[in-house]
């Protein structure tokens, strides 16, 4: 199993029926083929819809119905559009359940930057900051590392998100929460040994004596996936 597949399977089993969920362009988008069979999740793309669906069939994508970094996606009965407005009142209100984003790097206090490379072109912040600051909860997608370097770090070199911290660091390698302001080893991955995500952090990692590892469910097929987040709202 590739790391990112790794990694939205076992972000997936932080859902819960009825959420209200927004997904960030990247790993994020991923998780969405892993919503558990019989659960209805409510996925809202910040550019103004509310029940986005399955990827569409070749041909069949609508270019006017994109996701917030404007891949076509398609719309589930019972969805919802709405203006930029109404979407970031229920970003900034505290209405969206969850938020799973993609990082850049998070320091050992759980603090997130994602949304600038200093000296590189971006197309802008997007709705990153509104939702680190605005979503009940936070969960970041990312890989361990990057080119060899560790992305959990003591101090983060690149702009903050928000000063608020993350609830939760999701990685091809392990599980890392933020009790108490401190990065702690929640759990390893299938095969991965303690000493691999120490050496692979740069920041201060408490291990928790509750330490364990994911069971993750069997991977599903696209057709299966399909299914299961297809079905009406």
């Amino acid at each position: 199993m590739d790391a990112q597949t790794l990694i939205a399977q076992r972000i997936a089993q932080e859902l819960r029926d009825g959420m209200l969920v927004n997904l960030g362009i990247g790993i994020p988008t991923l998780v969405a083929n892993f919503v558990p069979k019989g659960m209805h999740v409510f996925f809202q793309s910040e550019n103004g819809l509310i029940g986005t669906g399955p990827v569409a069939d070749p041909g069949m994508a609508l270019p006017w119905l994109t996701d917030a970094g404007g891949k076509p996606v398609t719309a589930l009965p019972g969805a919802s559009t709405f203006d930029s407005a109404m979407s970031f009142g229920l970003i900034r209100g505290g209405h969206l359940d969850l938020t799973v984003l993609g990082g850049l790097q998070v320091d050992q206090h759980g603090r997130l930057a994602n949304w600038m490379v200093p000296g590189k072109m971006v197309p802008g912040m997007g709705g990153a900051m509104d939702l680190v600051a605005g979503a009940k909860r936070v969960i970041v997608a990312m890989q361990h590392t990057a080119k060899g370097r560790p992305k959990i770090v003591r101090e983060c070199s690149l702009p903050l998100t928000s000063d608020r911290p993350v609830d939760l660091v999701v990685t091809e390698l392990a599980v890392i929460g933020f009790p108490h302001g401190r990065a702690t080893l929640l759990e390893t991955m299938d095969g991965v040994t303690v000493e691999e995500v120490v050496a692979a952090t740069e920041g201060d990692l408490v291990i928790s004596p509750e330490l364990s590892e994911p069971t993750l469910p069997k991977a599903t097929s696209k057709a299966a996936a399909m299914t299961s987040i297809g079905e009406p709202l």
